[in-house]
């Protein structure tokens, strides 16, 4: 560090320099999240003072991203620019030199990362993540765009929330995210892509996604453990899992890798969809994963004030009442939801329909009901 070059500076020129690093561990890496000072991304601080300026100085921060081209780069100088911009002891100018970590420095810090986190962190003692697996006995329900919504209130309430497109075959959630950018690797450690305030990986967001996949068995499996294992999640609050539809490999894998995960069973209301929605919940028969309750959509479209029940009502109802005798508990029906042309169009455009433009819940009652389904599910 320097030292203190003119008699017209008031502040001792080190001692900003360790201000400024004191600031800095509050500076996060958004995929990360860790500071920066942490993570080693602050290679030098170099204060100088301005001539004829009294108690001002011209401050150099030499930054060291994980990998060139971060594509949250923009994110983390604009933070450190701010924390030196707005330094209380003195005024200070910014210049902040962004470079990348050399291979070596950066496979140090991934093999530090992968030996704190080792396998799968959702599966731990200790783990306070809660998990919901979203489930449906069959397409066409709506599943998703309930995953999507979901977790894009836990979000906007406040909730460090992660969700994972567990729907190998029939992903959906980056175009109901709308992202169009792959995860970040680091030396073979993918950073989740974050949305919305949701932190998200997809088969979708690979190259060749689009090709069909005719993965199988362990094959499959391996898919998800990969997802938990080979992704920095940090330690979200609430981890979503959107599932294919029926009772075919993935659930069981999601029961084997998270036994502690939430099964929520999704329906429509005719017979044609609750009946195969209540095979979906008796799952748990076979594995240890509680069904934490059901969700009814499509349940009405209000047509001039009136509620039209274009596919029937009661199908919410019924799966609850045989999952609770067969099971031997309590799986309520959590919440029921409009069929609304509008809220399809949203989030068809990339936007969760749940929220607002600004990325805030929305306050109607459409918002109500959401909020309410997220802090039921958290109680």
């Amino acid at each position: 560090m320097t030292a203190d070059a003119g008699s017209a500076n008031t502040v001792d020129t080190r001692q900003i320099e360790a201000d400024i690093y004191d600031r800095l561990s509050r500076v996060i890496d958004p995929e990360l999240g860790r500071s920066v000072t942490d993570l080693g991304m602050i290679a030098a601080i170099h204060a100088t003072p301005i001539a004829d300026n009294a108690n001002a100085y011209d401050v150099t921060v030499q930054v060291e991203l994980t990998v060139e081209g971060c594509p949250l780069s923009e994110t983390i100088t604009n933070q450190i620019n701010g924390a030196v911009a707005s330094y209380p002891g003195a005024n200070l100018t910014p210049h902040i030199e962004v470079t990348s970590m050399s291979r070596d420095k950066l496979a140090d810090l991934v093999a530090d990362l992968k030996a704190e986190r080792k396998q799968n962190p959702f599966n731990k003692p200790g783990v306070k993540t809660r998990i919901f697996a979203i489930a449906s006995g069959k397409g066409g329900v709506g599943k998703s765009s309930v995953t999507a919504n979901l977790a894009a209130t836990f979000a906007a309430l406040g909730y460090d929330t992660a969700a994972i497109d567990a729907d190998i075959y029939g992903f959906s959630l980056p175009k109901l995210f709308g992202v169009h950018t792959q995860p970040t690797n680091l030396n073979g450690m993918l950073m989740p892509v974050t949305a919305w305030g949701v932190k998200l990986i997809s088969i979708g967001m690979f190259a060749g996604a689009d090709r069909a996949i005719l993965w199988r068995g362990p094959r499959l499996q391996r898919s998800l453990e990969q997802f938990l294992a080979d992704v920095w999640w940090g330690q979200p609050d609430v981890l979503l899992l959107d599932l294919a539809p029926g009772t075919g490999d993935m659930a069981i894998s999601v029961a084997q890798a998270l036994p502690n995960a939430e099964l929520v069973v999704i329906t429509t209301p005719q017979p044609s969809a609750s009946d195969v929605a209540v095979r979906s919940g008796l799952v748990a028969l076979q594995v240890p994963m509680k069904v934490r309750g059901v969700v009814e959509n499509m349940s009405w479209y209000e047509h001039k004030g009136e509620k039209l029940h274009i596919f029937g009502e009661g199908g919410g109802q019924r799966v609850s009442e045989q999952l609770t005798a067969a099971l031997g508990y309590d799986v309520p029906l959590m919440a029921q939801l409009p069929l609304d042309p509008a809220l399809r169009e949203a989030g068809e455009g990339g936007r969760p329909a749940v929220l607002d433009a600004d990325g805030s819940l929305r306050t109607d009652g459409f918002g109500a009901q959401f909020r309410a389904l997220a802090e039921r599910l958290m109680a």
